[in-house]
């Protein structure tokens, strides 16, 4: 076997459940999940019959680089959505299925081996990333993103010598777990680091149709390329997905757009790699591609509940202002998240991940999602907001007991 699989960590979920072995929660309060990043809003109901439609279509083998008519809604809606001059459907969009079999693949195609083989992160981060990357024979650098730097990447803060022997560097904007937006000027000079230092920005804009104010939708790599003057894309990709912007996540469609140069490399690796997608799951991307009434009414129940969860944590816990996603990233009090993470489902039947699950210690050896959770608030209303609610009683009785004389 590969023997880079024994450098694999655990993933935060097999750490969750053994950190709940053996606790009974209690049996009169019904379990709220608020820890996977899975939608459970009603799914894109276009979709949904474009596959009853075009069943038919299963009889037919699927081409990699997918239906031109994809690769043109695609285009359409991302050139519509970030400021585009007509982007190219032919050589610089490659449908893919959903972005975290792009994201793992990508790096198994661009990491040169012959080389210092380093991918840079954002910390913490989707694990993805990093799974991706020791498999490909590369080694991850860690970009910190705590408070005091708005949890994004303090990108000066990287000397000259370690940007040297980075060969890709992944963004996620906006951000999970801490939901944080990259502004346009960070993306720029992202771009000009990589034209410098001669690397790759991955851009991971999975959740970037899930914004709280509708008149700030959060800037795009591409769109800063084009601000820039780059209609070539030079050195950048982005990749989104149908997974979170229109509730299809087991629809697993997506795409990857940018550079055609390297657009073109990964689809000639993606022909051996045997992935491409499904003819009558392309023809519901199409029609999930061309909708915009589904998405904002999405944006709509995700802001809903925002407005309802941070009304209730707000006088017991400290988070950032949420921007974007779907994810609240606040601290616990006392600092022990998994700790805090043990005793909220012991005592009130709901799970949440600890933070220092999705991170790794940083430059000064401190993990900096240590000390928080993620709340995924993913489920409906009523159950969200209870979640919160069962949240906040535990936190002022636990205060009420540390207290007492």
């Amino acid at each position: 076997m590969n023997p880079d699989l024994d450098a694999l960590q655990p993933y935060p979920f097999e750490r969750l459940a053994a950190l709940k072995a053996g606790i009974t929660p209690p049996d009169d309060l019904p379990h709220i999940p608020l820890t996977i990043g899975e939608p459970r809003h009603a799914p894109f109901e276009g979709a949904l019959q474009a596959l009853v439609d075009q069943r038919h279509e299963m009889a037919r083998y699927p081409a990699t680089g997918g239906l031109v008519e994809l690769r043109r809604a695609i285009a359409d809606w991302a050139s519509q959505r970030f400021g585009l001059d007509d982007l190219d459907a032919d050589h610089q969009v490659l449908p893919v299925n959903g972005t975290r079999e792009a994201i793992f693949a990508f790096v198994q195609a661009a990491l040169d081996r012959t080389r210092p083989a380093r991918v840079a992160v954002p910390n913490p981060f989707y694990q993805i990333y990093e799974g991706a990357t020791l498999l490909a024979g590369g080694t991850t650098l860690t970009l910190d993103c705590r408070a005091e730097h708005d949890f994004r990447p303090d990108l000066e803060a990287v000397p000259a010598a370690t940007w040297r022997d980075v060969q890709i560097v992944f963004v996620c904007s906006p951000g999970n777990p801490t939901g944080a937006v990259t502004p346009l000027a960070d993306l720029e000079r992202l771009i000009q680091l990589a034209d410098e230092f001669d690397f790759i920005v991955a851009a991971d804009e999975c959740y970037s149709e899930l914004y709280l104010d509708e008149s700030a939708p959060p800037p795009g790599l591409l769109e800063a390329c084009a601000r820039l003057g780059r209609q070539d894309y030079r050195r950048c990709l982005v990749f989104h997905s149908l997974s979170k912007r229109s509730n299809l996540p087991g629809l697993r469609s997506g795409f990857v757009a940018g550079d055609a140069e390297l657009i073109s490399a990964f689809r000639r690796y993606r022909t051996y790699h045997g992935c491409a997608m499904s003819l009558p799951l392309q023809h519901a991307s199409i029609a999930a591609w061309r909708d915009e009434a589904h998405v904002r009414a999405n944006r709509d129940a995700y802001r809903e509940k925002f407005a309802a969860v941070t009304e209730i944590l707000a006088p017991v816990m400290d988070f950032p202002t949420p921007e974007a996603s779907f994810y609240l990233w606040p601290s616990v009090p006392g600092g022990d998240d998994e700790a805090f993470a043990r005793a909220l489902y012991a005592e009130r039947h709901v799970s949440v991940l600890p933070g220092s699950y999705m991170g790794r210690p940083g430059f000064d050896g401190d993990n900096p999602g240590a000390g928080r959770v993620r709340l995924a608030l993913v489920d409906d209303l009523d159950a969200t907001t209870q979640a919160a609610r069962r949240m906040r009683d535990l936190i002022e009785k636990t205060v009420s007991w540390e207290t007492t004389p």
